[in-house]
């Protein structure tokens, strides 16, 4: 080391005398020749530094962590909070149906109108629109002389018929006796079949006007015992024919009626657990359609409303104008989902199918040109390639790809086509 120590300081000085290095004195000159150039290229190079292993990309952890292509890894809290639905591939129908639009309307056998019957001035109305009303129930009251009449006359003849027959058993006792003679009982036996007559005449009168004859005489004997001096004579109560809603009121408290010119009907009562559903059918699709046949209603309306009717009856009538002939579905509407004269679409079922393998549309996707589906997996979910087959407005039929049994995503698909997007 000492050495080299002379040679550097040797060649320090003769630097600054430029040009002179190359007239070095031969002591120098044998220096440099002396020292082994080897060992002044050892000495001049830097030591080696230690190189440590360059960390991995940021990235390189994640593709190697990442889940084989075509898997979601997704938990049972994220699929409930997507609102995910899960259910088991089976067995089911597809259906060919012929899609018409229709309108609701009243069914008319369920249908009534509550008529006034007798002249007279509306003194109560017990029911506003919208009200429900059960069969019999009393609805308005109404202010009648023709009631009173009517009344009265069976009242009358109720008391004469009672004293007519009196007579007449006392008359046929004494002429069985031989004490009176057989003209007095022959009158009293004429007497007493006309006051019966009489009688049978006025019942048959209450009975038009829908009144209990004995009813009538209740009341009469009640007003009697009080001698209020108020008579109900004059009162004549409506009832209604059916159960159901009021969905008409056509007159008011004080309305005359009965008379040529009055309102006929003080309500319509219509029963609305079943309603109507009519189609204007092309002569074209008569042929493939049949009363009996399954209507599957829809509405227009956000709700989406759905239900399942049946053909009652079609018109043997072709309109001229339009072509197209009537046709009458009758569809339950106990929970009150369709309302007369709204529109609606009826798919009526021409033809029923059965397949091995039926999977909802929404839980279909397509990827890369590809019909896919989502089996569920412990971790989550796997897509999967599928072959469809037949298929109608609410399902499609799966040819290959998919068993009976397997749990798959019903709904919400887009979700999970969507998570996996962001993997590739």
């Amino acid at each position: 080391m000492k050495r080299i120590f002379a040679i550097v300081a040797a060649l320090a000085i003769e630097a600054p005398l430029g040009g002179l290095a190359s007239q070095a004195s031969p002591a120098a000159r044998t220096l440099f020749a002396w020292v082994p150039l080897s060992r002044l290229e050892t000495s001049t190079q830097a030591e080696p530094v230690a190189v440590k292993d360059a960390p991995p990309p940021a990235d390189s952890k994640g593709v190697a962590d990442a889940p084989p292509e075509g898997v979601i890894n997704i938990s049972s809290e994220q699929i409930d909070a997507q609102e995910i639905k899960v259910a088991p591939v089976e067995k089911g129908i597809i259906a060919r149906r012929l899609s018409v639009p229709g309108t609701i309307t009243l069914d008319m056998d369920l249908v009534a109108r509550v008529p006034g019957r007798v002249v007279g001035t509306v003194t109560q109305m017990r029911k506003r629109l919208g009200d429900p009303v059960r069969q019999g129930e009393v609805v308005a009251v109404l202010d009648s002389r023709e009631v009173a009449d009517a009344k009265s006359e069976y009242l009358t003849a109720a008391v004469a018929f009672d004293l007519r027959k009196t007579m007449f058993e006392r008359a046929e006792i004494l002429w069985g006796k031989k004490i009176s003679a057989e003209q007095q009982y022959l009158q009293a036996r004429a007497t007493y079949l006309e006051a019966e007559l009489r009688l049978d005449l006025a019942r048959q009168k209450l009975s038009a006007l829908k009144l209990d004859p004995a009813e009538v005489e209740k009341a009469a004997k009640q007003e009697s015992n009080l001698k209020s001096g108020v008579s109900s004579l004059r009162e004549y109560e409506i009832r209604s024919l059916i159960s159901g809603r009021v969905i008409e009121r056509k007159v008011d408290v004080g309305t005359l009626i009965g008379s040529q010119g009055d309102p006929p009907d003080l309500y319509t009562v219509a029963d609305l657990s079943m309603v109507w559903v009519e189609i204007a059918l092309a002569t074209t699709d008569l042929d493939v359609i049949a009363e009996g046949q399954t209507v599957v209603i829809t509405s227009g309306r956000a709700s989406g409303a759905r239900g399942v009717g049946q053909i009652i009856f079609i018109s043997p009538l072709v309109d001229p104008d339009t072509r197209s002939a009537r046709v009458i579905a009758q569809i339950d509407n106990k929970e009150s989902i369709w309302r007369p004269g709204s529109t609606v679409t009826a798919s009526i079922v021409i033809k029923e199918e059965p397949v091995e393998v039926l999977v909802p549309r929404a839980a279909l996707q397509t990827i890369g040109g590809e019909q896919v589906v989502f089996v569920r997996t412990p971790n989550g979910f796997q897509r999967r390639v599928v072959t469809t087959g037949r298929s109608d407005e609410q399902n499609v039929e799966i040819t290959s790809g998919l068993s009976a049994g397997e749990q798959i995503a019903v709904n919400n698909t887009f979700l999970l086509k969507a998570e996996l997007g962001k993997g590739e």
